[in-house]
């Protein structure tokens, strides 16, 4: 399987520290860049080109859905995965509508992590089981 390159945009550094701990047990993924605003990320991304960004909303400078959205219009092809603690249907909403293809709460992430990266990476749409209707 060929390796999936991965940046981590969190504003809290013990997140990034623990889901990059997580992901570099998997074989194929590969965390290549972090992020600690949407401002940074942007910056990243000129730099760096990931097959997925995991992205939290809640940052400053730029928020997450802000950043989602310049994302999708400059780098088109790099998959989004959210990573939130907002359980709200409508932030869901806001995300697909900025064309991300996952949105995983962080309550579910320890168990949820490789199957939202693996469902986005084959081109599918992820939502958090806490979500599912």
């Amino acid at each position: 399987m060929a390796r999936y390159n991965i940046v981590l945009a969190d504003d809290h550094v013990l997140v990034r520290q623990g889901i990059k701990k997580i992901i570099q047990e998997y074989p194929g993924l590969r965390v290549v860049g972090e992020a600690a605003d949407g401002v940074e990320l942007l910056e990243l991304l000129e730099k760096v080109t990931p097959d997925l960004v995991i992205l939290d909303i809640s940052m400053p400078r730029l928020r997450g859905l802000a950043a989602a959205e310049r994302i999708k219009k400059l780098y088109p092809d790099i998959k989004i995965l959210i990573l939130s603690m907002h359980r709200s249907k409508e932030y869901l909403q806001q995300a697909r509508a900025a064309g991300v293809e996952g949105y995983l709460l962080k309550e579910d992430a320890d168990m949820a992590l490789f199957a939202a990266i693996e469902t986005v990476r084959q081109g599918k749409i992820f939502v958090s089981p806490l979500l599912e209707d």
